[in-house]
């Protein structure tokens, strides 16, 4: 059985996808090393880490390949707080099955989605 432990992105701007995600998560990086541009939170039962990566350069080439999703049980009102925050919107809040989804963009053009918990 496998478990699924933490989601790497990968950037070339990693001050500032952490500086945003720490506004997002409205706490610090609960992992940070600057000298090797790494930052990383502790969510839940899972880990988020930006990480400097040479590979990369610019926006996403394909935002919607892979989606991180953010369980809460306030999607309009976080939506709301993280657009605030300078999140793009890619989708405003829309009722699916028995909760709610909306889908942003990070500042390198990543989607996330926030959620209503699965019943």
């Amino acid at each position: 059985m496998l478990n699924l432990n933490s989601v790497m992105i990968g950037t070339m701007q990693p001050v500032v996808l952490a500086a945003f995600y720490e506004k997002v998560f409205g706490k610090p990086a609960d992992m940070i090393d600057p000298e090797n541009g790494f930052w990383g939170w502790q969510l839940g039962g899972g880990f988020l880490g930006v990480l400097n990566h040479s590979e990369m350069g610019g926006k996403t080439k394909d935002p919607g390949r892979v989606m991180i999703n953010f369980e809460t049980s306030q999607v309009k009102e976080e939506f709301e707080r993280i657009k605030a925050l300078g999140a793009a919107v890619v989708h405003e809040p829309y009722e699916m099955g028995s909760g709610f989804i909306a889908t942003l963009a990070d500042p390198d053009g990543n989607y996330f989605q926030l959620m209503n918990p699965m019943p």
